[in-house]
């Protein structure tokens, strides 16, 4: 049997790859991009036979994946909502969590014409999903990182997506007082001394997108104070966090002095994102 046959190389590299919870899987996603075919080629067509080159890359990719090198940063690509995305190691890998965050916001009763700000956009995730869904809002992203800024300018045009205004800076920043209608944000949330820090996909991303202090919630308090005089009266502040900083976040937003603070549970039941509005 030849040794370059899709079938043999996939039972290959999901023996190499026994150390990640899903071997086969990653074998497969990994082949599927090497070869620029989906997933359902690799069935039909199993006899098929990589080329030389096609196999040195894909050994490489798969190598690459032993050492824990998360497979959207080895893909470049992600979903996210209805959207496919492009992401690099400049930018955090969007997580279907953070798709509780987009459910959210667009569940709340806005102006037709709203003014939306997306803190830390990252590859543009949060901000292109609402975009998307709400052609009239007008969007826009936020990153300090012009390398993250690209990644999104970038997923926006491929998407055609054209109502995202990008600007590089730090949260609130570049925002006038008084302007926005709903801010957005899944900030860095995990203490820095988190073991999980050290574990996993996380280990590949940048930093400065995880960890946020000794208790995770410094970025948190930073947007929290900013977001308020950002905001227009009745204004909605939204927020990812960790599943166990529910008290704490609602604690600074009260003491902030919004309104109508409620946390909201994600899929798997876990709090996962806390809303609060602004005194009329």
């Amino acid at each position: 049997m030849n040794p370059n046959r899709i079938d043999t190389r996939l039972a290959a590299a999901t023996q190499q790859l026994y150390t990640s919870p899903t071997p086969r899987l990653d074998a497969e996603l990994l082949l599927s991009h090497t070869l620029n075919k989906p997933r359902s080629y690799l069935f039909t067509w199993p006899e098929a036979t990589l080329s030389n080159i096609q196999l040195a890359q894909f050994q490489d990719l798969v190598i690459q994946r032993q050492t824990g090198v998360p497979i959207a940063y080895l893909t470049q690509e992600r979903e996210f909502w209805n959207l496919q995305l492009k992401v690099t190691r400049a930018t955090l890998i969007p997580r279907p969590d953070t798709e509780r965050l987009v459910e959210l916001a667009l569940g709340q009763t806005l102006p037709e014409r709203a003014t939306v700000a997306d803190l830390g956009t990252g590859s543009g995730a949060i901000a292109l999903a609402l975009a998307k869904e709400r052609p009239k809002w007008a969007l826009t992203a936020i990153d300090k990182s012009p390398d993250a800024l690209a990644v999104a300018m970038e997923n926006a045009r491929h998407n055609g997506i054209n109502n995202v205004t990008f600007i590089e800076g730090s949260w609130c920043e570049p925002l006038a007082h008084g302007t926005i209608d709903m801010i957005v944000s899944n900030p860095p949330y995990i203490r820095n001394d988190d073991p999980h820090l050290q574990n996993g996909d996380v280990r590949h991303e940048p930093l400065s997108a995880l960890e946020s202090g000794t208790d995770g919630l410094n970025d948190i308090r930073r947007i929290t104070s900013a977001a308020k005089p950002t905001l227009k009266p009745g204004g909605w502040l939204l927020l990812e966090h960790g599943f166990d900083q529910r008290e704490e976040v609602q604690a600074i937003l009260s003491r902030s002095g919004y309104d109508r603070i409620c946390t909201e549970v994600d899929l798997a039941g876990q709090d996962r994102a806390t809303l609060a509005q602004k005194p009329k």
